[in-house]
């Protein structure tokens, strides 16, 4: 593992876990890097345990923070583990274990599904440790970093985040989503994603109806 700028602190229960997922660590990750020019990183360059899903995209991240970096990769994660991550919006652990796929297709799924949204929700609500450089906390240098979003047990880098993953999970169009979500507020995400359900397989002139009914009502 090559360390590029000074390694945080890492707390000891933390030791040789990934910054961002709490994976066993890999690698180390220096941010700035050298072929990321950030003419204005509001706090100093650092090094950090990461594992090596994690590399992939904070290694491709133009962003100009740590913290915004580590908004992409929990982006990264949601994507890669929809899958996953769906297995808890449409199951409970005690439906999936009276589901009766015993000796069926679908044996190993009611063996492993739980665990494996379990792993991917633990990975995506990781929220990391404290930086700390040299004895120095830099977290209120934190600013700039958009709130997370908190919906059903897994913490969302942003609403969109959240959008996107149930609009897939669901097969809700996208842009149709955020407009509701928009016009009703995102305190009432859990309607939005309901309303939204009642138009799967409608036209697009009958969802804009029935959008119009909802907000005209």
């Amino acid at each position: 593992m090559q360390l590029g700028h000074p390694l945080i602190e890492t707390p000891f229960q933390y030791r040789n876990c990934c910054w961002f997922c709490q994976e066993p660590a890999a690698k180390y990750f220096s941010f700035p890097q050298v072929n990321n020019f950030i003419v204005n990183c509001i706090h100093p360059s650092l090094s950090l345990y990461c594992c090596n899903e994690c590399y992939v995209p904070a290694n491709k991240s133009k962003a100009s923070s740590i913290w915004l970096v580590f908004k992409e990769v929990k982006s990264y994660l949601i994507k890669k583990y929809q899958k996953d991550l769906a297995i808890g919006v449409n199951w409970t652990q005690e439906e999936l274990a009276n589901s009766q796929f015993e000796n069926g297709n679908f044996e190993g799924f009611q063996r492993s599904a739980w665990f494996m949204f379990e792993v991917a929700k633990k990975r995506v609500n990781f929220n990391g440790w404290p930086l700390v450089i040299d004895g120095l906390n830099i977290e209120e240098l934190k600013w700039e970093v958009k709130e997370s979003f908190i919906f059903d047990g897994i913490e969302y880098p942003s609403i969109d985040d959240a959008i996107l993953h149930y609009a897939q999970a669901f097969f809700i169009p996208e842009d149709y989503f955020k407009e509701v979500v928009v016009n009703v507020g995102s305190t009432k995400f859990s309607y939005a994603v309901r309303f939204c359900r009642l138009l799967i397989g409608t036209t697009p002139n009958e969802r804009k109806a029935a959008l119009k009914n909802l907000l005209d009502g």
